[in-house]
């Protein structure tokens, strides 16, 4: 297994496959890398060098009990592209991963980003403040985090369902997809689990939403019942300088997962573009 060492001693797992381009991909909460597994097969394949790395305290990297935030989240990311002096790069980041590769394109800048695909993503705030009234409230947050130090293996098999949506004609969702989102999440570990509901909630990304100088894409589903589009992508479209948004109908939260030939499509498109 590859790993690079962080400024901290902690350890980063990442997967490097193909050649060519690089394809960062950035996994949402409580997953890894190996959720991006078969689209990176399909970028790989079409002359991508495809990345995508375990974050902090998730799959196989170190469970280290200080840095689950987003600052250093982008900091370790920022490390790695640095460690293997990637340029011309795609960040593709799900979810939680939205919120990392945003603010990793905002500290880089074009000297080595050159596009980014926000998918599902927590941009640009999801926690209600003044600011920010039709956030989720803090209560809905407390819980979540309850539920993770309770009993985080039935939180994981309770959430499953509501991640990936109801099953339906062009948008399918298998037990499956259910056992590798449990399995996933197991692997990390508590501290980070918990810690990372505070950080995907509360941290705000309007001021690296506006930096973003190069073309983003931004995807989501209508039927996001985890990350709800109107409070998110849909202000996201308006703050980024060169964005575009696309809307899958009647797509949730896990849109790599259930909607993966528009998505493979939509993500080629894009990076053959830029």
């Amino acid at each position: 297994m590859t790993f690079v060492k962080l400024k901290d001693k902690a350890l980063m797992f990442y997967k490097d496959w193909g050649s060519g381009r690089p394809v960062i991909f950035s996994h949402g909460w409580p997953l890894s890398s190996d959720v991006w597994a078969a689209h990176m097969m399909v970028m790989a394949e079409q002359g991508f060098r495809c990345i995508a790395h375990d974050r902090r305290g998730h799959g196989r990297s170190s469970q280290s009990w200080d840095g689950n935030d987003m600052d250093t989240y982008a900091d370790d990311l920022c490390e790695l592209i640095a460690c293997l002096d990637l340029k011309d790069a795609v960040l593709v980041g799900h979810s939680t991963g939205g919120g990392e590769v945003a603010r990793v394109a905002a500290r880089l800048g074009r000297e080595r980003i050159a596009g980014v695909v926000l998918v599902s993503a927590v941009t640009p705030l999801m926690l209600r403040t003044d600011e920010n009234p039709e956030g989720i409230p803090q209560s809905f947050f407390d819980d979540l985090r309850a539920s993770v130090a309770r009993d985080r293996s039935q939180l994981f098999r309770d959430f499953a369902p509501v991640f990936f949506g109801p099953d339906r004609e062009g948008h399918r969702v298998t037990q499956g997809m259910y056992d590798q989102f449990w399995l996933q999440g197991m692997t990390g570990g508590l501290r980070a689990h918990h810690e990372c509901v505070t950080a995907f909630s509360s941290t705000d990304f309007t001021a690296d939403l506006e930096r973003l100088s190069m073309p983003v894409l931004i995807v989501h589903g209508d039927d996001d019942k985890v990350v709800p589009l109107e409070i998110t992508s849909r202000r996201a479209a308006r703050i980024v300088p060169h964005a575009t948004l696309k809307i899958y109908p009647g797509v949730g939260h896990a849109l790599p997962d259930t909607a993966p030939d528009q998505f493979s499509a939509d993500l080629l498109d894009f990076v053959r573009s830029i």
